[in-house]
């Protein structure tokens, strides 16, 4: 495809809508000049395709046949970058098979509060898991020659006012969380677009945010693909060009069209920034015809992929040595969601799944004597006593009940946020009267994000499953009945209760502004620096056997700024059971430098060890491991000083750990005016001396002549700005100023 030619070819006309979505999924289609339409369709854990007629473009039950792997909240779990990397590959296949060119997805926003309707489509809590398992998705589907849009782009974590909300958060805190998980992605990835997300920043909305999209995007990280808008999030289609927003999807009914032409017959609108869209879309578009390659989509095999990822992603929260079954125990099954599982969330990653599997549809694959009822609805809070008799009557009968719980659909969903984490009160009811029967009760849950648990203490057993996929009750099955021994560990915090979260306070919003007030303490960086008890922490998971963490080396106990070292751990598997660990690394602060979370995920690995045997997992650390943002340097920077590296099983289970010197780093400077206190100068090297002598006389005003000052005048002292020293040492403006202009000459 001649780029260059078709772009110097083509009329202002032409390029005004070419910068705007033909319909709701494809691009426009200029046949003379030899560029075809190419279509897109939902995802990310399946393909949402709609058919080309106006009658079923948004109708989200009447895509394709298509196969649904686990949602983001499941895969997060499983820890594991070669199973997304490998479902990223069938995703890709399938897209090439239907003749999709890019799957809207892998979405990533952070999960700041528990009630954010779209978490379950969300990967984490944390920006450094966020990116690295989003890169390995986006690595796999476009190794299918299939593109990827990474969303929403950025700070997007909340469904209410999400088209017109103005999220108001700091420099640091936006780097540091919420647009990490997105550079990582970019960096190790490129995905071919990045969708820009309806909310406003600072006040400015992400579609004609020139910082965010020209600035931070593509001048610093180097994305050098499409930016398209969210569905209807453009607000200022001329501003958004300007600004590096290229595709407005979907179209605007020719609308924006219209303004594009005038606004650059008239000098608003530079020609040169129209044809940096054009140029983007038309290299998008060669991507994906110049690699076509023929696929089958194989529904059935491809449904056989999917239970092997939901086996990787459930977690077992609580196992009081219940688990996992055996075939001859009496098991009696209660609840809804195990004849008609929740495996998906509402809304645009709605897939029309090919198979769906329950756990009562398999349960005679497993045993006898497995007896299931209702005792409540998978799709509403409704008490039925009925119900409730039959379920009692089922348990009392059995040595052990398997309750399979969790959300209804309207409770989370794409659109608005969930009021509440509490779990329908028919199931939690239920539950405790199955409690009252003295039998070991095992619940399974269903759901997108964290749930409050008020029998947690009382039950034998809790497994979460998540949203799964369409095959999340064979996968299920098969962890409880122990064919596969449960890996997963969680990729969020389970608070306790709604108002430990530390966004409860400005959670949504409040007057159209969402306030980040809880700055960089999100999720396991506030309850783990607060000692906050949670119900289970970030990183948890429990085994069907157990493993150990011994020689923990790394290359250098003093560790250069500029280079990157490796760290080394032995894990042991010293249980009887073939099983997976995820060994994760944290890098603790101690310089002081600034206020900082008690530590930072920076590196995890799951490994697979059969009963008795050891492998040596390895960490690569760089300067980002050791990095925070800082709004004076418009940079990362890292002190010099010591930091502690510790391995964990999850962030409130640390094993090990090995304190290292970090070198090679410089000391942010003071800014010297009058205002400057005299800690600030005696803590900075290069001025230390002098304020030493220069101050050496004025302390007498304290102590007397020749004393020694007391700890509390010279703690008062160091938060005295240099001002002060006219009222309490004696100086005159002018030797103030003196001194001040031989501080600026040693900075």
């Amino acid at each position: 495809m001649d780029i260059k030619g078709i772009v110097e070819r083509m009329t202002l006309e032409q390029k005004a809508s070419f910068v705007s979505g033909h319909d709701m999924w494809t691009t426009e289609e200029f046949k003379e000049l030899g560029v075809p339409a190419i279509f897109m369709c939902d995802g990310p854990h399946g393909l949402r395709k709609q058919e080309i007629t106006p009658q079923d473009q948004t109708d989200i039950y009447n895509s394709i046949d298509a196969v649904c792997f686990p949602t983001a909240c499941a895969t997060a779990a499983s820890f594991d970058k070669q199973l997304m990397y490998d479902m990223g590959v069938t995703l890709g296949k399938e897209c090439q098979a239907v003749d999709v060119s890019t799957i809207l997805g892998p979405a990533i926003n952070i999960k700041r509060s528990p009630l954010c309707g779209r978490n379950f489509e969300y990967v984490s809590e944390d920006p450094y898991l966020t990116g690295e398992m989003s890169a390995s998705y986006i690595n796999g589907v476009q190794s299918q020659n299939v593109g990827t849009s990474l969303k929403h782009f950025a700070a997007n974590s909340q469904e209410t006012e999400r088209m017109y909300a103005d999220d108001i958060v700091d420099m640091r805190t936006l780097r540091e969380i919420y647009l990490a998980g997105f550079e990582i992605a970019v960096k190790k990835s490129m995905p071919w677009t990045i969708m820009a997300s309806y909310n406003r920043i600072n006040g400015e909305y992400s579609s004609e945010n020139n910082w965010l999209l020209n600035e931070v995007l593509r001048d610093e990280w180097g994305f050098d693909g499409v930016v398209m808008s969210d569905w209807g999030a453009v607000s200022d289609r001329i501003k958004g060009i300007a600004s590096g927003l290229d595709l407005e999807m979907p179209g605007s009914q020719g609308v924006n069209d219209a303004s594009i032409v005038e606004a650059v017959k008239s000098g608003a609108l530079s020609q040169e920034d129209l044809d940096k869209a054009v140029t983007n879309i038309l290299k998008w578009i060669e991507k994906f015809i110049e690699h076509r390659q023929t696929e089958t989509f194989d529904r059935d095999i491809d449904h056989e992929k999917a239970v092997r990822a939901e086996e990787e992603c459930i977690v077992l929260l609580k196992n009081e040595n219940v688990l996992p079954l055996g075939d001859a125990e009496k098991i009696a099954i209660i609840g809804g969601f195990a004849e008609s599982p929740r495996f998906q969330g509402g809304g645009s990653s709605h897939i029309n799944a090919h198979n769906i599997v329950s756990a009562v549809s398999v349960k005679d694959n497993y045993s006898d004597n497995i007896s299931f009822a209702e005792g409540f609805p998978y799709d509403a809070d409704v008490k039925d006593e009925a119900k409730y008799a039959e379920a009692l009557n089922k348990a009392e009968a059995a040595d052990k009940i398997i309750v399979f719980a969790g959300l209804p659909d309207v409770f989370e969903s794409e659109g608005y946020d969930r009021s509440h984490m509490r779990l329908p009160d028919c199931q939690n009811e239920l539950i405790a009267k199955l409690i009252e029967l003295g039998k070991p009760v095992i619940v399974v849950l269903h759901n997108g994000s964290p749930v409050e648990m008020p029998w947690a203490d009382k039950v034998s057993g809790i497994v979460e499953a998540y949203l799964g996929g369409e095959g999340v009750g064979e996968a299920v099955m098969n962890v409880i009945y122990g064919k596969v021994n449960p890996s997963g560990k969680l990729a969020e915090s389970f608070p306790i209760k709604l108002e430990d979260n530390p966004s409860f306070l400005n959670f949504p919003v409040a007057r159209h502004k969402v306030n980040y007030a809880e700055g960089v303490f999100v999720g396991y960086r506030y309850y783990d620096t607060k000692k906050m008890d949670v119900l289970f922490p970030f990183g948890y998971g429990l085994s069907y056997t157990t493993f150990e963490y011994s020689n923990l080396k790394v290359d250098s106990e003093v560790v250069d700024i500029t280079s990157e070292t490796r760290v080394y751990v032995d894990v042991t598997n010293t249980g009887d059971v073939k099983g997976k660990e995820i060994v994760q690394l944290y890098i603790s602060d101690k310089t002081n430098a600034v206020n900082r979370p008690v530590h930072e995920l920076k590196g995890f690995e799951k490994v697979e060890l059969e009963p008795g045997e050891t492998k040596t997992v390895s960490f690569t650390l760089d300067k980002r491991s050791f990095a925070w943002f800082s709004e004076e340097l418009n940079d990362w920077y890292a002190a010099n000083g010591s930091y502690v590296i510790e391995i964990g099983k999850s962030s409130r289970d640390i094993v090990l750990t090995k304190e290292i010197k970090l070198t090679g780093s410089f000391q942010i400077p003071p800014v010297i005016d009058h205002d400057i206190q005299l800690g600030e100068l005696l803590a900075y090297d290069k001025t230390r001396a002098f304020t030493e002598q220069q101050f050496a006389k004025a302390s007498t005003q304290f102590s007397g002549e020749g004393g020694e000052l007391d700890e509390m005048t010279k703690a008062m002292m160091e938060y005295m700005p240099i001002r002060t020293l006219r009222s309490f040492g004696g100086m005159t403006n002018e030797a103030i100023a003196q001194i001040l202009d031989e501080l600026k000459k040693l900075i």
